[in-house]
C-alpha cells in the first residue's frame, strides 16, 4: 500500500505505519489483566445474545467474534487489546458470595448472596438484559430471590434494567429495599429527560450504535462493549445513602459507604462489604482513563473532587480490601495492586486538573493546553490509565470549560460566524470549491487528516450537495478512527463518515410513560418551558392555575417574556383558566401515549376558563429533533 492512498477496506500507510510503531512501544507480554478478566469465571451464556418483544435481538455478543484473532491495520492495536478484554463475558465469583455478570450490557451487575435471597447491584441498562443476566446467576447458583436492590449512581447504564429483576409492589410493600445515594433520583431523570433528545443522538455517535460490527466498524466502547437497546425503566430509592462512613445491612449483608457525589457522575458511591473484604467502586476507578467531559455531552465532572475520593478510598478502605471491582469491567485481587490501581487512577484525575490549571494560569486556551498535555511516564504505561473511553485532549478542554467557559479571551473569538455562515466565507476566502478540494487532497497525501476533516467540514457546510467534499472529509475521518486509540473517538469518525455517505436515519426519543412520571410536578413544568418557542411566544401574557387531583397539589403556570414561570401550592384569581387534571393522565401526554381528546373526553383533564388559552400554550410547545444533522447543515 502506497502513502497517502485510501482503499475500501483499510489504512493509508500512514495510519497502519503509525498503528504497527505503537504495536512496539506497547508491553503486550503484560498479561496480568487477561488473568483477572477470566479468574473466577463459572459460565457463559450460549449463545450470547437476549431477545426482547417480537424477538427483537436487544443485546449480542456473538457478533464480536472477530475479535478472536490478531489485530488488523484497520484498529488501534490497544484499542484492539482493550476490546478483547472487554468480551470476557459470562458470570464470575469475585469472591465467595459475591457475583458478576460481565458483557451482557455496556456495564455490570453484581449480586451479592444474603442470608434469604441476594442483593443484586447495578441492574444494566434495560430490563431484558437484566433478566438475562439474573437468570444466568440462578442457573449455577440456584433460585434466590431478590432482596435488595442498589445503584451506585445516576447513569441509566446502572439502573435502566430495574424491572428486569425486581417487582415494584414488592417495593412498595417494603419487602424489597432500593438503595442509591443522595440525590440519586432527580439527577438521573433530569439528565435524560432535560437535554436527552440531544444527548441521545450524540450517544449514537459515541457508542457506534449506527455502525457494523467488526475490523473496519464498531469495536467496543473502551468502557464495555455497546450499549442495548431494550427496555428501559426505573424503580426509585425507599433509602438513600447520605454521608461518608453510613452503615447499611440488607438481608445480612453489612456495608460502609463513601459518598463522591460529582466524581463520575452527580450522584454517586463506592462501598466496602466488610464481612467479604470486598470494596465497590463504583465507576470512580475503571480499567481506562474515563471522561471528564463525556464527548455525549453532560456536566462536566470535577477532576478534583474525582481524584480527593480516590484518596480518601484508599485511607477509608485500603487496609480492608482484598478485592476491588467496579460497574465496568474486570475486578482487581491483592491489597498492594488494588492500592496501586486507586493510587494510580487519583494521580491521573489530580494530574490533569492541576497541570491544565497551570497552564491556563499562563494564558493557554483549552486547545492549546489539550495539544500539549501528555501523562508521566509512570502513569501512560499503566494499562488502566489510558485512552480508551476519555481522553488527555478532551479531558484538559472539559476541565478547562469548567473553570474558564466556552471563550478563549481572544476578541476575535468573542463573535464569530456560526458554521454555515462562517463555511461559506472560508471556502470562497480559499478561492472556491475547488481550491479547497485541491487543498484537501494535497493534505490527505501528506497524511494530515486532521485538517482534511477539518477543511471539508466547511467545504460541506458551504455546500452540502458536494458529493466530492463528504467523500474526501468520509475518507479522512475513518483514517482517524482506523488510527484512535479511544473507542468513542473511533466511533465519532466513523458514524460522521458513514452519515456524509448515507444521510441520516430518522430516530425517535420520546421518554417513557415511566420515566416521565417519576419527574416531580416542577421538574415537569421545566420541562414544558424548555420546549416552549420562545420567539413565539415573546408577546403573550398567559396565566393558568393546575389542580392535580390525585396528588392534592395546586400550581400556577405564567406565561411571560417567553418564558414560563412556575409557581408551587399557589392560585392565581386572574387567571386564564383552571387546568384540574389527574397527574398520571399529564404524564401519559407528555410520553405520547395518550392524546389530549382523549384525555378530555375521559374526564381524566378538564378547563375550566377559557380553554383556547390552553390550546394556545399547547400549540407554542416545540417538538424535539432526536434526527438533527451534525457532519451537515
Amino acid at each position: 500500500m502506497s502513502d497517502g492512498a485510501a482503499t475500501e477496506t483499510g489504512p493509508t500507510g500512514q495510519i497502519a505505519a503509525a498503528n504497527r510503531a505503537l504495536l512496539m512501544k506497547l508491553p503486550l507480554d503484560d498479561r496480568a489483566d487477561f488473568e483477572d478478566a477470566r479468574r473466577g469465571r463459572i459460565a457463559e451464556l450460549s449463545p450470547a445474545v437476549v431477545r426482547g418483544t417480537g424477538g427483537r435481538v436487544v443485546w449480542d455478543m456473538e457478533s464480536y467474534a472477530f475479535l478472536d484473532g490478531e489485530c488488523p491495520d484497520t484498529v488501534n492495536p490497544s484499542l484492539w487489546r482493550q476490546a478483547q478484554l472487554n468480551a470476557i463475558h459470562g458470570l464470575f465469583e469475585v469472591v465467595p458470595g459475591i457475583y458478576q455478570v460481565r458483557g451482557m450490557d455496556l456495564s455490570n451487575m453484581t449480586i451479592v448472596e444474603g442470608r434469604e435471597g441476594v442483593l443484586v447491584i447495578d441492574p444494566l441498562i434495560c430490563a431484558e438484559t437484566a433478566a438475562a443476566a439474573l437468570a444466568l446467576y440462578r442457573a449455577h447458583r440456584g433460585e434466590r430471590p431478590v432482596t435488595g436492590l442498589l445503584y451506585t449512581h445516576s447513569h441509566v447504564d446502572h439502573f435502566g434494567g430495574a424491572l428486569g429483576v425486581v417487582d415494584p409492589e414488592e417495593v412498595a410493600a417494603g419487602r424489597v429495599p432500593v438503595m442509591a445515594p443522595e440525590g440519586f433520583l432527580h439527577h438521573a431523570i433530569s439528565e435524560n429527560v432535560y437535554a436527552g433528545t440531544a444527548m441521545a443522538r450524540r450517544a449514537a455517535y459515541m457508542f457506534g450504535n449506527l455502525l457494523e460490527r467488526g475490523p473496519g466498524g464498531q469495536v467496543g466502547t473502551g468502557l464495555g462493549m455497546a450499549v442495548s437497546t431494550g427496555t428501559i425503566g426505573i424503580v426509585p430509592p425507599t433509602l438513600e445513602i447520605v454521608a461518608t462512613g453510613q452503615e447499611a445491612t440488607v438481608d445480612g449483608i453489612a456495608m460502609v459507604f463513601q459518598m463522591t457525589h460529582d466524581s463520575e457522575a452527580p450522584a454517586e458511591m463506592n462501598f466496602l462489604f466488610p464481612d467479604h473484604r470486598a470494596l465497590c467502586i463504583a465507576e470512580n476507578a475503571t480499567h481506562n482513563l474515563h471522561n471528564v467531559i463525556t464527548p455525549r455531552g453532560a456536566l462536566v465532572r470535577d477532576a478534583r473532587l474525582w481524584s480527593r475520593y480516590l484518596h480518601e478510598a484508599i485511607d477509608l478502605f485500603g487496609e480492608h480490601a482484598d478485592a476491588l471491582f467496579a460497574g465496568h469491567q474486570w475486578p482487581r485481587w491483592g491489597r498492594e495492586r488494588i492500592v496501586a490501581l486507586l493510587a494510580a487512577q487519583r494521580d491521573l484525575y489530580g494530574y490533569l486538573h492541576d497541570q491544565t490549571l497551570r497552564l491556563l494560569n499562563k494564558g493557554y486556551v483549552g486547545s492549546e493546553i489539550a495539544e500539549q498535555l501528555t501523562l508521566p511516564s509512570g502513569l501512560e504505561r499503566e494499562w488502566h490509565c489510558r485512552e480508551y473511553y476519555g481522553t488527555v485532549s478532551h479531558n484538559a478542554k472539559g476541565i478547562y470549560q469548567r473553570y474558564m467557559g466556552w471563550f478563549d479571551g481572544n476578541p476575535a473569538h468573542l463573535w464569530p460566524h456560526p458554521p454555515e455562515q462562517a463555511a461559506v466565507r472560508y471556502v470562497r476566502a480559499m478561492g472556491g470549491a475547488e481550491a479547497v478540494l485541491r487543498e484537501g487532497r494535497r493534505a490527505f497525501a501528506e497524511g494530515d487528516y486532521r485538517w482534511v476533516a477539518e477543511l471539508m467540514g466547511h467545504a460541506v457546510f458551504a455546500d452540502p450537495t458536494d458529493g466530492q467534499a463528504r467523500e474526501l472529509q468520509a475518507q479522512a475521518l475513518e483514517q482517524l478512527a482506523y488510527g484512535a486509540e479511544n473507542a468513542p473517538w473511533r466511533n465519532f469518525f466513523l458514524t460522521g463518515a458513514l452519515e456524509l455517505r448515507e444521510g441520516v436515519r430518522e430516530t425517535h426519543n420520546t421518554p417513557s410513560r415511566e420515566m416521565v412520571a417519576l419527574l416531580s410536578t416542577a421538574q415537569l413544568f421545566d420541562v414544558l418551558a424548555i420546549r416552549l418557542d420562545g420567539p413565539r411566544a415573546g408577546e403573550l401574557r398567559l396565566s393558568f392555575n393546575w389542580v392535580f387531583t390525585d396528588l392534592d397539589e395546586r400550581h400556577v403556570l405564567r406565561l411571560s417574556n417567553g418564558v414560563l414561570i412556575h409557581s408551587p401550592g399557589q392560585q392565581d384569581p386572574d387567571a386564564d383558566a383552571t387546568v384540574v387534571v389527574e397527574r398520571s393522565a399529564l404524564d401519559e401526554l407528555f410520553a405520547g401515549v395518550t392524546p389530549i381528546g382523549e384525555l378530555l373526553a375521559a374526564g381524566r383533564l378538564r378547563v375550566e376558563g377559557d380553554a383556547a388559552k390552553l390550546g394556545e400554550l399547547l400549540g407554542l410547545l416545540d417538538e424535539p429533533d432526536p434526527s438533527f444533522a451534525i457532519v451537515t447543515p
